[in-house]
């Protein structure tokens, strides 16, 4: 009796799945350029065709293994994944797990190093970054202007070349170098600029300034509901001169466009005053020049003084 016995082997072959991989990050800015790249591991397979998926749906962008956004924009913002069938055979793949790609838009940050009250002569940098990404920006930097119908306007600083440096550096501050200062940051091409920064507020003081700032009560510290009067008053005469305001909360304000202020020539009157009118105010010229920054502090309650003379004990006495 024979017996006849059949050996079968049977190989089982294991479908892949595929892994994504974004370059340089998976949060990037706006302009940057990315790479997706889908990677599959399987023996036998020499070639793969690509399919991506973007937020699940079919994305024919592309039939390879990498693709690349030379200029990332926000609407490529989203979930990537892919799969792959085998070029000239039967071989599939499983797709891969979701990646995300955020795209954010960038944003100038603007700091000031060492202080931001100055005296005449000390030296002071504007420095301009973007948050997050360090590479291809130039800087440009502007001071912040009122015009006489209270719009906003954003004057290029003249010896400000733009460059690759964040930097902006007086080497002698001048009284004409207080003012609100904004920069932004651009590059490509064409250039791809960023939103203005945040404000920052720069005070220089002298000795002798051509027109002071003179304040009714004479104190920086003031109540809530009581008037307060601001006068800009020079050697010759106080015409032509104006009151601004700043404040992180408000920015930059003509006297007359505050909450209960009037201007009369070169004074200011604020009726009824509040913490909202907590700020920096000056004298500044038809011409631009701003001189005398003085911060003025509105408090909502009385607040005591203490003073130490010697050894005796403190006094405490109402302003």
């Amino acid at each position: 009796k024979q017996h006849i016995i059949f050996i079968v082997n049977c190989c089982h072959t294991e479908t892949p799945k595929p892994t994504v991989t974004i370059k340089p990050a998976q949060h990037v800015f706006r302009g940057d350029t990315v790479t997706l790249r889908c990677d599959i591991n399987a023996e036998g397979v020499t070639s793969w065709q690509y399919s991506w998926y973007k937020d699940g749906s079919v994305n024919a962008f592309s039939d390879k293994q990498e693709h690349t956004f030379s200029s990332v924009t926000e609407s490529d913002a989203g979930k990537y994944s892919c799969d792959g069938g085998e070029r000239g055979g039967s071989r599939t793949s499983h797709r891969s797990d979701e990646v995300t790609l955020t795209v954010s838009v960038p944003r100038a940050v603007l700091s000031v190093s060492p202080q931001t009250w100055l005296t005449e002569g000390d030296p002071v940098t504007l420095i301009c970054e973007v948050k997050g990404s360090s590479t291809g920006w130039t800087f440009s930097w502007f001071t912040l202007t009122l015009s006489s119908d209270y719009r906003y306007h954003h004057d290029l600083l003249s010896d400000s070349s733009r460059g690759a440096g964040g930097n902006y550096t007086v080497t002698s501050a001048a009284l004409n170098h207080t003012g609100v200062y904004v920069c932004t940051a651009g590059r490509g091409e064409p250039v791809d600029y960023t939103q203005y920064s945040n404000t920052q507020l720069i005070c220089v003081t002298g000795v002798s300034p051509p027109v002071s700032l003179i304040v009714s009560p004479s104190r920086t510290q003031h109540f809530t509901s009581v008037s307060l009067s601001l006068s800009c008053e020079d050697q010759s005469n106080s015409t032509g001169w104006t009151v601004r305001r700043y404040s992180d909360r408000w920015g930059l304000k003509d006297c007359s466009s505050l909450r209960r202020g009037s201007q009369t020539g070169s004074s200011c009157t604020i009726r009824d005053t509040s913490t909202y009118d907590t700020g920096v105010y000056w004298c500044e010229s038809e011409s631009g020049e701003k001189h005398h920054p003085v911060n003025i502090t509105v408090h909502c309650e009385s607040v005591f003084l203490y003073l130490f003379i010697s050894q005796s004990p403190y006094f405490m006495f109402w302003i």
